[in-house]
């Protein structure tokens, strides 16, 4: 039996390889996502474009436009001297706020007033305005306890753990590590069997001395191994080339790894048994990808999701791969620190595999 799925597995590496789709979906895909999702996905502002307003002209008007040129997140890119010109230039997105003095800013200031300073930004992107707007008050409320020489009832001091200098890239790119190994991993498996169905191969393969229990597993190795060297390339990447640290146990991130592709490669092989073409494998594939990567909390907290939501991610194995790898590369975790990710996940890999066996051999006969 060892011999006959060996051969099978020997087999499969090689239509993978000789396949030019396949190649593509294995290998160039991967790397190009990863590039593009490690440079262009991040939380972090900069060079945000604004314009003044100032009516007052003042000393300190002048002190606290300083402070905006002065910092690398915020870049001066207009001068207005008239209400009619904010909106248009908010309309087409020329700059994402105006800062708007009053005329008597700065002697209410020097009074120890309320000073007029008037924010107008725009929040068609709600999580930017935000972000903009931390920003601009943590300036502000500095300056006035400096210029008032006021001594504030607490000071604050942030430490931040596990991301000292709260880079988004330490987050996202183990995200990616999770996402790219759920795609490589999953389109694999949806084309195996639906390949040789297109191929006309699937009935030679039937008549072989191969029983349905063998072939699924001889379908299930290759995309696993192949997933497992996948995340080995993207490990390296985010290490070496993204400079993201590593700081937890590596038999700790294969151990969940392992579990998260056998999750997934359960779901592609549903798939590919339902599957007469590849088209329609790549398609079941895709349906299921991104909700699952919806769902995970790769770019937004689960716990802000509705009831229901948060139910149905749940089902979801990269919800809990996330933790796992984030945690893994950011802090040192110990096994039952991690258990409550790892057993939900184990229970699904069991579910999809026994289920995709019950749709292999209902299909084969």
């Amino acid at each position: 039996m060892l011999q006959r799925i060996w051969h099978l597995i020997v087999k499969e590496f090689l239509t993978l390889l000789k396949d030019k789709r396949s190649r593509f979906v294995v290998i160039v895909s991967p790397l190009v996502q990863l590039l593009v999702f490690g440079y262009a996905a991040t939380f972090d502002l900069n060079h945000i474009p604004y314009a003044v307003y100032d009516e007052d002209k003042g000393e300190r008007s002048q002190q606290v436009l300083a402070r905006l040129r002065g910092s690398p997140v915020f870049e001066e890119v207009a001068r207005i001297d008239h209400d009619a010109q904010i909106a248009p230039l908010v309309d087409r997105r020329g700059v994402l706020f105006v800062l708007h003095f009053g005329p008597y800013f700065s002697a209410r200031f020097a009074r120890g007033q309320s000073p007029p300073l008037q924010v107008i930004i725009d929040g068609r992107n709600s999580n930017t305005a935000l972000i903009t707007l931390g920003y601009l008050r943590t300036i502000l409320a500095d300056f006035t306890i400096e210029r008032l020489d006021l001594n504030p009832p607490a000071r604050l001091v942030t430490r931040a753990w596990f991301n000292e200098n709260l880079q988004s890239r330490w987050f996202i790119v183990p995200g990616i590590f999770a996402l790219l190994t759920l795609v490589v991993a999953m389109v694999t498996t949806a084309l195996t069997v639906a390949r040789e169905r297109e191929q006309g191969t699937f009935d030679q393969l039937l008549v072989t001395p191969l029983t349905p229990f063998e072939i699924l597993i001889g379908k299930t190795v290759p995309p696993f191994v192949i997933g497992l060297l996948e995340g080995s390339l993207i490990l390296v990447a985010a290490v070496y080339w993204f400079e993201v640290p590593f700081r937890g146990a590596l038999w700790l991130l294969y151990a969940g790894l392992a579990v998260y592709l056998l999750a997934a490669i359960g779901v592609g092989l549903m798939i590919s048994s339902l599957a007469v073409t590849q088209q329609q494998g790549l398609m079941g594939a895709f349906l299921f990808i991104v909700p699952a990567v919806i769902l995970s909390g790769f770019a937004t907290p689960i716990e802000n999701m509705p009831e229901m939501v948060q139910r149905i991610t749940l089902l979801d194995p990269m919800r809990y791969f996330l933790v796992i790898v984030r945690t893994t590369f950011l802090a040192d975790p110990s096994l039952s620190l991690l258990w409550p990710q790892f057993w939900p996940m184990a229970v699904i890999s069991v579910a999809t595999l026994a289920l995709a066996a019950w749709l292999f051999r209902h299909r084969l006969y």
